[in-house]
């Protein structure tokens, strides 16, 4: 770490947390402590007894005198109005105006207390009104907002007890205060991220509200400082806090400050009277002699707690969680993490979620956390905004190091309003997750170099842009550094700067990756390499996926230049004229992979991306509008890439054969055909039908598969492959069975439909309907590649817009295949499906007997 940051001087942090001084901070409802026994809850989500309506009205007038000329619809929160046509194959998705509204009942614990609503997040732009008259305006889809409503909420309560008697009615009114809610994603040239991000600009209340009670005065924010001159230092310990107080009372208060460790221990405690300030105060400073460190592989967490003493009709308590580190990049060199070099082992993220869209439950957040860090990463990059409040805590304790970024992303410098925004998204995302120990970068940005921007390309505007953010970051947190992907005119600016890097897709071959990088380490400081991978259409496997590199022009670089991602055009790339298989994708991963495990230099990298995601920009990909690079599909599906880091970054023993998802292999009867093992195992035996193929040592730098790979012929027909896989005396195993087809096929020429199993999806019966595409003698076309689209007439509806390869109506085949399931509703349906210069193919009415339709 720079040496002009490593120590700080105590005004330096006091104005640190000086973030806001104009607005609310929303780290005032993180701090909202639960009620205590017989209490009324202090924080209260607003979950239930909402309604919709997509478009727009007059106003928050008609929002509540709508009934003649709108139908509103029963929601829960969250809710993206995006959920389902996010990645619709035929039409692109709603941007524009959605309402919401609802009634609250509010009583306040606290005697003059404040009653406030908390946004978690809400896109892109909202208005909230209460009782019908405005409560506040928020432009930005993800950081979070808080707008006090006690005098809307006291002038309501007078006029309900000063209006006449209402005439009985059959129809029983609601109680509280009736909010209502707009939520506009409609193109806006002025706010950030630009309209032609390659991601969905979601619209909707898509993260948690809340109703928040805190006394008259409260704490507003409280963040807590940790300085380590080394890893084996005392820590010194200073927190900071601030005060919400509207009604300017000067009264003294009481406060006392608790930090206890995990297992709950005091380690410091002091109480203090201070007279309520206007900015950051002091609240106290001490020493911790010998700290537990936090780290990926020890997320040792503390908490500090605040007790408020002001007279109130109960203490009112807060609390924060941090950990104590110590971080140092080294000049061209690797990154260090309490004194020891961490190679930081990255993916990338996008709060999207199928059937969700950005408005994911916390239970699959949590999944989605746990899988990324069962896959073995130690690093994330949150793209390209501020994140739910959850994954930064999931982080925090799980043990992921973060990268998250403001969302000025392919945008140029737009007018004041654009630029102001982009200050405030920063001053936002730093001041409301300043205590995470995850956090390691603050991302000022990405891609702004991009082609067509708005504006322009107006470099030395960008410049000045990024000088002032880069600044105004250090000033608001001197102990982290930052960074920016993809502005190469800009790269000395940031502290840490991530080139275009794509060797295998965008430009240039896989093998080309190591001199990409190495080229790049002289040209900053320090060195990081974001993005990077390949898009795979899940399903879809390949006898001979490095066939295409032969095609692909190299020593010219590895960046993504212009519109590369387009899959037209231009010389020939992989992410062009490649087979999008899961088996190429995995062998670039195995080569990346292996490349940065050798380099004693090289700080780390995050792959892109981990889950599928929604783009308006693709909408001819094999799932239409989805960016098929992650390693799971859009609803957490694993793909065979998954294994491959597994094999390369975690300790637990496994061991996975190439190939579940991969039924049917084909070549000739005496043709020898790779079995692949991905494994952490030091060795590993595999058996084919039962006969021993031979037992392989592991070497990481043996590619592919790190040596645990084998040539051998299959028998016609039906195989089984099983490895046995042993490290430090512990056993694991993997089985699969597959066909092997040595019957050569012809130009695909019919299709044939099968009816594959029935089952249930949220308690509704269903049933799956498979397409296989035929030559005209019945032969499977095991590499065809056709676009099929799904249609049922009848009762059932089918399952789609999922945006993953088995949830689409539109989709191509995988070796010949597509699927999709539809709900059966209780009665009969036909199935239809159609693909270019092919007859349709019909399913009989579906009863739903299950059949079997093959050409004849």
């Amino acid at each position: 770490m720079p040496s002009r940051r490593t120590f700080l001087k105590s005004s330096a942090s006091i104005a640190a947390v000086s973030l806001l001084p104009s607005s609310l901070r929303a780290s005032i409802v993180n701090l909202a402590s639960a009620a205590q026994n017989g209490e009324i809850p202090r924080t209260r989500r607003i979950s239930e007894g909402w309604e919709f309506l997509q478009g727009s009205l007059g106003g928050p007038w008609e929002a509540w005198h709508s009934e003649e000329v709108a139908v509103w619809q029963p929601v829960a929160m969250p809710h993206c109005f995006n959920a389902y046509d996010g990645c619709d194959p035929d039409t692109p998705y709603y941007r524009g105006i959605g309402w919401y509204r609802t009634h609250v009942s509010t009583t306040n614990p606290f005697p003059n207390g404040r009653t406030l609503l908390h946004f978690e997040g809400a896109g892109q732009t909202t208005s909230v009104s209460a009782a019908e008259k405005l409560a506040g305006r928020h432009t930005g889809g993800y950081d979070e907002f808080v707008f006090d409503i006690t005098d809307l909420v006291t002038s309501f309560n007078e006029s309900q007890k000063s209006a006449p008697l209402a005439k009985p009615s059959a129809k029983k009114q609601p109680e509280g205060i009736p909010l209502s809610v707009l939520c506009d994603n409609s193109r806006d040239l002025d706010r950030m991220p630009s309209d032609l991000s390659d991601f969905s600009l979601y619209g909707g209340m898509y993260r948690n509200v809340s109703l928040v009670y805190v006394p008259a005065i409260s704490v507003e924010t409280l963040h807590v400082k940790t300085d380590l001159t080394t890893p084996k230092s005392p820590a010194k310990i200073t927190v900071i806090g601030t005060l919400y107080n509207p009604t300017n009372t000067t009264e003294p208060i009481k406060i006392s400050i608790d930090i206890v460790d995990a297992k709950g221990d005091s380690l410091h405690h002091e109480t203090r009277d201070i007279k309520p300030p206007s900015n950051a105060t002091e609240l106290t400073t001490f020493t911790v002699p010998t700290p537990h460190l936090w780290s990926p592989s020890d997320p040792y967490l503390y908490e500090c707690r605040a007790t408020l003493h002001a007279g109130t009709a109960s203490e009112y308590r807060v609390h924060e969680t941090f950990g104590i580190r110590h971080t140092e990049w080294i000049q061209h060199g690797p990154f260090k993490l309490n004194g020891e070099r961490l190679l930081l082992r990255g993916t990338s993220r996008h709060e999207d979620h199928a059937g969700y869209a950005a408005a994911m439950p916390d239970d699959l957040l949590e999944q989605e956390m746990q899988l990324i860090k069962e896959m073995g990463a130690n690093f994330i990059r949150l793209a390209h905004y501020q994140q739910s409040r959850r994954v930064l805590d999931l982080c925090d304790r799980l043990g992921i190091l973060v990268w998250e970024e403001i969302p000025w992303c392919r945008g140029g410098v737009g007018n004041n309003i654009f630029k102001e925004m982009g200050r405030r998204t920063l001053r936002n995302m730093i001041a409301q997750h300043y205590n995470h120990p995850s956090i390691l970068l603050w991302g000022l940005g990405n891609e702004d170099d991009w082609p067509t921007e708005y504006p322009s390309i107006d470099q030395q505007a960008i410049r000045t842009y990024l000088s002032e953010l880069n600044a105004l970051s250090h000033e608001l947190d001197p102990s982290r550094l930052t960074t920016i992907r993809r502005c190469d005119f800009a790269r000395d600016i940031p502290d840490v700067y991530s080139p275009s890097i794509w060797a295998g897709w965008y430009s240039g071959t896989y093998p080309e990756y190591q001199k990409s990088l190495e080229t790049q380490r002289d040209r900053v400081n320090h060195l990081f390499h974001a993005e990077w991978g390949a898009d795979s259409h899940a399903g879809r496997h390949s006898e001979n996926p490095d066939k295409v590199l032969a095609e692909i022009a190299t020593g010219h670089g590895t960046d993504e230049r212009g519109l590369a991602y387009l899959n037209t055009e231009g010389p020939a790339r992989v992410s062009k004229d490649g087979d999008w298989s899961e088996t190429y994708a995995c062998n670039l991963f195995d080569w990346h992979l292996k490349v940065q495990e050798s380099l004693p230099w090289f700080a780390g990298a995050a792959q892109w991306i981990f889950k599928d995601f929604t783009t308006p920009l693709r909408a001819e990909n094999p799932v239409p509008r989805i960016n098929q690079k992650g390693i799971v599909e859009r609803d957490l599906t694993k793909k065979e890439a998954f294994y491959v880091f597994q094999s390369y970054w975690t300790e637990v023993p496994m061991a996975h054969i190439y190939g579940h998802t991969w039924p049917i292999r084909w070549g000739s009867a005496d043709e020898q055909k790779m079995v692949k093992v991905y494994s952490n195992c030091d060795s590993a035996e595999l058996f084919l039908n039962g006969k021993s193929m031979g037992t392989k040592r592991r070497d990481s730098q043996d590619f592919p598969a790190a040596g645990l790979r084998w040539l051998t012929l299959f028998a016609p027909g039906k195989n089984t492959l099983r490895v046995v896989a042993t490290k430090n005396g512990k056993t694991v195993t993997d089985e699969i069975s597959f066909q092997y087809q040595t019957e050569t096929w012809g130009p695909p020429a019919k299709i044939g439909l099968v009816f594959k199993v029935g089952g249930t999806v949220d308690g509704k019966a269903t049933m799956t309907i498979q397409a296989n595409l035929y030559d005209a003698k019945g032969v499977l076309c095991l590499d065809a590649r056709n676009r099929v689209r799904f249609t049922i007439a009848g009762s059932g509806t089918l399952i789609d817009n999922r945006g993953t390869s088995t949830g689409s109506r539109v989709v191509e085949m995988c070796n010949g295949r597509a699927e999709i399931t539809a709900f059966r509703n209780g009665g009969r349906s036909v199935v239809s499906v159609t693909a270019e210069g092919i007859a349709p193919a019909f399913t009989p009415p579906i009863d739903p007997p299950s059949f079997v339709s093959r050409p004849t």
